[in-house]
């Protein structure tokens, strides 16, 4: 090989080594975030505006944003309950929506429920049954609960019901079965049952 060929090789052998570099550089720069969103809703009776990236969901926003850290973040899949809220009047896990999604939307977390001064009465309840115990579940089966109970009001029907065109009763299956998305890690399921039925004016 001449001297020639060698000193060409070399060059060449040195442009290939420094590509995959300069490739690599333009890998790692990082694309821009989204452009952020407004979004407007009422959280807990007061009317809140919010710019967002697109891909917050409702739940951090809740946690993040709004610093209403009652409402938990479990699974963060769907699947535990813990981050319950109640969306027009409907339960919904939060972790599962955006937030934009919720524009005019009215939400209430277990902030909105009631205070230590004045409980609402599925809290109290809760109380009373030891239905809450390690707590961190406890929002979510609040929220979930109340919603069931309005549920049952409204004659909106379950999987257990017999006949669906009858009005739902709040009976101990029927509430097992309405409350079977939240979780609770500590067990307390027979004092959350409790709990609504006295709310709902029965027995569990």
């Amino acid at each position: 090989m001449s001297r020639r060929g060698v000193i060409v090789g070399s060059a060449a052998t040195a442009m290939a080594a420094s590509a995959p570099v300069e490739a690599q550089e333009k890998k790692t720069t990082m694309p821009p975030d989204p452009a952020a969103m407004s979004v407007t809703m009422k959280v807990n009776g007061k009317p809140r505006t919010l710019s967002l990236d697109p891909r917050t969901t409702l739940l951090d926003t809740l946690r993040e944003h709004l610093h209403l850290t009652g409402t938990k973040k479990g699974c963060d899949h769907g699947q535990c309950g813990a981050c319950t809220v109640i969306v027009n009047g409907q339960r919904i896990n939060s972790c599962l929506s955006l937030a934009l999604q919720h524009e005019g939307d009215s939400i209430t977390t277990i902030e909105g429920l009631g205070t230590p001064e004045k409980l609402h009465p599925m809290q109290a309840a809760f109380v009373r049954h030891d239905g809450y115990q390690c707590g961190y579940c406890t929002p979510g089966q609040i929220c979930s609960a109340v919603a069931v109970l309005d549920e049952i009001k409204r004659g909106v029907p379950s999987h257990v019901q017999a006949d669906l065109t009858a009005r739902p009763q709040a009976t101990n299956m029927e509430l097992r079965e309405r409350m079977s998305g939240n979780i609770c890690r500590c067990g307390a399921y027979s004092n959350i049952a409790e709990a609504m039925a006295e709310v709902a004016g029965g027995k569990a």
